[in-house]
């Protein structure tokens, strides 16, 4: 089985949500390949920072540029061993476009690992792979899962849930449950 993961991302993903799972899936020895809609690697996307300060949503500021290290054009889904669905505002306007959807219904049909936080999902939504699952995600996409035919999982923040090959969190604290989670997931032995 490759080692490679793919990343689905776009401009205004959230900012922790792409470096900090690219960063330690990369320390695992994974590679991860992140890719964006009409881009190509060398480019970059721009990032979000959400926050939870007090208010009834998180708060949302610029982050950092994220250099792609993958053509979207050439992404085939049989070089992967799993897939990462990041959250922030990205996945609002990816899941529009047709390929993205196809990626992740191979996934799917593979049965590979499919890691999404917080908006995440509503790629998953789209794609129409939720329908008899449970998911996590940022609580005001739990209607979304819904009526994708999925039970949303209404967790602490700081959890992930596992159902099949299918890991979900509700943001980006819970990111040391989620990825280990999703490192299980992908058979990885981690120990100290």
């Amino acid at each position: 089985m490759s080692k490679k993961i793919l990343m689905l991302i776009g401009d205004y993903v959230e900012d922790y949500e792409v470096m900090v799972p690219f960063q330690a899936l990369t320390m695992l020895g994974y590679v991860v390949e992140a890719v964006c809609p009409d881009k190509k690697a060398g480019e970059f996307v721009r990032t979000s920072i959400h926050d939870f300060e007090g208010d009834q949503t998180y708060s949302e500021k610029r982050g950092h540029n994220f250099t792609l290290n993958k053509d979207f054009g050439a992404v085939d889904t049989a070089d992967y061993a799993g897939l990462v669905v990041p959250g922030g505002r990205a996945p609002e306007y990816i899941r529009l476009n047709p390929r993205v959807l196809e990626i992740v219904r191979e996934f799917d049909a593979a049965g590979k690992p499919i890691a999404a936080i917080c908006h995440g999902p509503l790629v998953l939504v789209t794609a129409g792979v939720l329908k008899g699952k449970s998911c996590a995600a940022y609580p005001a996409c739990g209607p979304d899962v819904t009526c994708a035919g999925g039970k949303y999982a209404d967790i602490a923040l700081d959890k992930a849930h596992v159902d099949g090959n299918l890991v979900t969190a509700p943001a980006w604290p819970a990111h040391p449950d989620w990825i280990a989670k999703f490192a299980a997931l992908l058979g990885a032995k981690i120990s100290i």
